[in-house]
């Protein structure tokens, strides 16, 4: 396959937990609010805050008869799944379904659901379950769904690259376009998994930031007092076409994903390889797929998660590939880390910079421990006409996206 492949990006979704919707999430991004709060489904644990995506109803949302039988994490994906299809201006009952594909990211699965299954087995016994648990539970369950509700009768799967999942799902979905496989892809990423047992599980790996007296405070990317990260959830969802199908329909390309890398450390479960080896070989696989050099990079919207260890090796690498060019933030400083939607969302924020005009702040980024140009304080405007997005997960599992301008 050549490089230089450009697939289409010709509609957005977005649930996170800076809003419902891409003007209002892409609004208080770009306002550099961290969107941390109290959580009360937390309340007696050592860390007892998290990102929610606000004011979700499920049943308002998508109605009872639908929601009752789907985890959160679906819930979220099919919203913004549905917005990101009608933003497209694509009608399900009109198009060749057998060429239109689904690819999301997910770490998780329905971990909520089997978590209260298991309590009512435990408490009730297994006659009082429901019969439910297993498609509500399944990580490959939300394509699955996202093509029931479409009608998206083309491949069907589910990245699970841990938090490079919805980056990884985006490039898949990009190589479905170029062989030809598909002329539509839905393509993204859904998290929720602020559960008690997980959030307890990060907590003891020492993941979380211990802000506990000032959350929207907590997620800090790049800054010298950074601790660690900021659970959260949401989705994010792309339509990607192949060119020529978008251009037949006359429709808007928002812009192009145009190149995608990725690559494995081999090197430790959870830490990233302090050499950034892994991560400047996934970043210039993406770049020479899209037939870009470094030079011609403008922006770079950071995996930035505001742990020690992630922060000062992604700085490291892109300070050694760009120098100190392209304008970098991390939006993650608002949302918090949704872990397996977050490159997701992120490639979202990406597209809209490039749209846009505009580099969102880097929330709560006040003495930059790292050599690189940090967008912080406020909005930046910058001709942006090509970036990066990047994305890396336990396991040492590094997605990188190159996006350009339409």
């Amino acid at each position: 396959m050549d490089s230089g492949f450009h697939a289409a990006v010709t509609g957005l979704g977005m649930v996170t937990p800076a809003g419902i919707g891409v003007d209002e999430s892409w609004r208080r991004i770009c306002a550099g609010v961290s969107m941390a709060a109290h959580d009360e489904e937390l309340d007696g644990m050592p860390i007892d805050f998290t990102c929610r995506v606000p004011g979700f109803d499920a049943d308002a949302l998508l109605g009872r008869r639908t929601a009752w039988r789907l985890d959160r994490y679906v819930h979220l994906a099919l919203v913004a799944a549905r917005e990101a299809i009608a933003d497209a201006g694509l009608d399900p009952k009109e198009w060749d379904a057998s060429r239109v594909g689904v690819v999301m990211g997910n770490a998780l699965g329905g971990i909520g659901t089997f978590e209260r299954q298991h309590n009512t087995m435990l408490s009730e016994g297994t006659s009082r379950m429901s019969s439910m648990l297993i498609p509500m539970m399944g990580v490959n369950m939300v394509a699955g769904y996202l093509a029931i509700d479409s009608g998206a009768q083309g491949p069907n799967l589910v990245t699970t690259t841990a938090c490079a999942s919805g980056t990884t799902a985006i490039g898949t979905a990009r190589d479905l376009l170029r062989t030809g496989r598909c002329d539509i892809v839905i393509a993204g990423g859904a998290e929720a998994g602020l559960t008690r047992p997980i959030l307890a599980g990060f907590t003891r790996m020492g993941a979380l930031s211990g802000r506990v007296d000032d959350p929207t405070a907590a997620s800090r990317p790049f800054d010298r007092d950074r601790d660690g990260f900021v659970a959260a959830e949401g989705a994010g969802v792309l339509v990607l076409e192949r060119v020529e199908h978008a251009k037949a329909r006359g429709v808007r390309i928002r812009a192009h994903v145009s190149g995608y890398g990725a690559s494995a450390d081999a090197h430790h479960a959870t830490a990233p390889d302090p050499t950034g080896v892994g991560v400047s070989a996934a970043i210039g696989s993406a770049l020479a797929d899209a037939d870009l050099l470094p030079a011609d990079v403008d922006h770079v919207n950071a995996h930035g998660t505001s742990t020690p260890l992630n922060d000062e090796v992604e700085a490291k690498v892109v300070r050694r590939m760009f120098g100190d060019r392209p304008a970098v933030t991390s939006v993650k400083g608002v949302t918090g880390h949704s872990l397996g939607a977050a490159g997701a969302i992120e490639a979202a924020c990406t597209v809209l910079s490039i749209e846009t005009g505009v580099v969102p702040p880097t929330a709560n980024c006040a003495d930059p421990a790292v050599d690189i140009d940090v967008v912080r304080s406020k909005p930046r405007r910058l001709p942006v006409s090509a970036a990066v997005s990047n994305s890396f997960g336990f396991g040492g599992q590094n997605a990188v996206l190159v996006l350009t301008a339409a």
